[in-house]
């Protein structure tokens, strides 16, 4: 790794980053941190006005800040310091699956949570689980609505032939999440649960499946890079299970 002579070859980097009264650039402060983590000293160039700014980028001939050196070679920004150092950089476009499994996640942890404070039978925690995962897919969905609906138009099948659908389906999902949380009015519930859960897996099924489409889900929300696959029909399953076997076992007592 090259080194920055002006430290007598020490391990080193330069950094210039924005420090205004009013701003402070949150990008600045990554590549300070990043650098200090490498175990960098850091020669800190504070630019503390917008004229110095633009006069350090007109001198450099660079649009943005920050910007870091590394044995005197300009490396760029802190996206291109991560990639110097060998992170991944995710891409504005790049699929992934994080939201949903850290909302899967967090709905298993609720659940268990819960279940340990009450001290609830196993059947509940499962319960809860599912429906916590309902109530904040909902919530990710309710965020933007408007944008969910548009990306939900790409494979729904009821949304296709009526639009509203899409802007319902969000509260919908929460409300009949929120009631089997409760464990109230599963009259109402399961039926919810049931129709937009069918629906919702024909429609995958059918856009995945026999037409092979690669699609972006809008399951978290119509902002996501969730894929439309495996992940968004086991949502619909999900509720499908809940909704058979809910009113199942209260009618057995259970």
């Amino acid at each position: 790794m090259p080194l920055d002579s002006t430290t007598g070859g020490a391990k080193a980097a330069k950094l210039y980053r924005m420090v205004m009264p009013d701003h402070v650039c949150p990008y600045g402060l990554k590549a300070k941190a990043l650098l200090e983590r490498k175990g960098y000293a850091i020669e800190d160039h504070p630019l503390r006005t917008h004229d110095e700014t633009e006069a350090f980028q007109e001198r450099e001939g660079v649009e943005t800040t920050p910007q870091v050196w590394i044995g005197g070679e300009r490396i760029g920004g802190y996206d291109e310091l991560r990639e110097f150092f060998g992170e991944h950089v995710k891409d504005e476009g790049e699929t992934t699956y994080r939201p949903v499994i850290a909302i899967f996640a967090v709905a298993a942890l609720m659940a268990i949570a819960v279940s340990w404070a009450a001290a609830l039978p196993a059947v509940r925690t499962f319960e809860l689980f599912i429906a916590f995962g309902m109530t904040l897919l909902g919530l990710q969905k309710l965020q933007d609505v408007e944008s969910f609906s548009t990306m939900f138009l790409n494979y729904d099948l009821l949304a296709r032939r009526e639009v509203r659908y899409g802007y319902v389906y969000p509260y919908a999902e929460t409300g009949a999440g929120l009631l089997m949380i409760a464990g109230a009015l599963i009259w109402l519930a399961a039926p919810i649960a049931l129709f937009i859960g069918t629906v919702g897996a024909v429609s995958v099924f059918k856009a995945v499946y026999v037409e092979k489409r690669e699609l972006k889900c809008a399951c978290v929300g119509g902002g996501s890079n969730v894929p439309l696959g495996f992940i968004s029909l086991t949502e619909n399953l999900m509720m499908i299970l809940m909704a058979i076997w809910m009113p199942l076992r209260m009618w057995l007592g259970a």
